[in-house]
């Protein structure tokens, strides 16, 4: 289906169709450097601290992401800094595939600036509290 808009013509729907796909390409892209920075700083980590009983290497980089979340997280919302397209690429694709962490802390703070301590709080600890028991859950039935 043509679509005739003045002295414009598009397929209906090729808008939003190579938008959605653009979008797709964006955070599968951000993902997979995000994922690899994960695999190849975790490891890093992983191969300095074997004999710890901490697990070291998905501390560093939970934090680690969490620190960079913050900083786009300040530039973004504190100068404008990025737009729609890179959000999705750095926020959803690359700290997404780094560590999901980063997005809970970004809500997590984003709920305290909005003055919803009692939210930020149940997101904490039902996150928290949700993930390891559904995690525990599932070992334990399956087992």
């Amino acid at each position: 289906v043509r679509v005739t808009a003045g002295n414009r013509t598009r397929i209906a729907g090729e808008r939003g169709g190579r938008s959605m796909v653009r979008n797709l390409l964006l955070v599968g892209a951000g993902g997979f450097v995000g994922a690899v920075c994960r695999y190849l700083i975790g490891g890093m980590v992983l191969h300095h601290t074997t004999a710890w009983k901490f697990p070291m290497a998905t501390f560093v980089v939970n934090t680690s992401g969490c620190l960079v979340a913050g900083v786009l997280m300040a530039l973004s919302t504190r100068h404008d800094a990025f737009s729609p397209e890179l959000r999705l690429l750095l926020f959803t694709g690359l700290l997404g595939g780094f560590t999901t962490l980063s997005a809970f802390g970004v809500e997590t703070v984003y709920l305290i600036q909005r003055h919803q301590a009692l939210w930020a709080g149940l997101n904490v600890v039902g996150t928290i509290t949700a993930a390891v028991g559904v995690l525990w859950l599932a070992v334990s039935v399956i087992r």
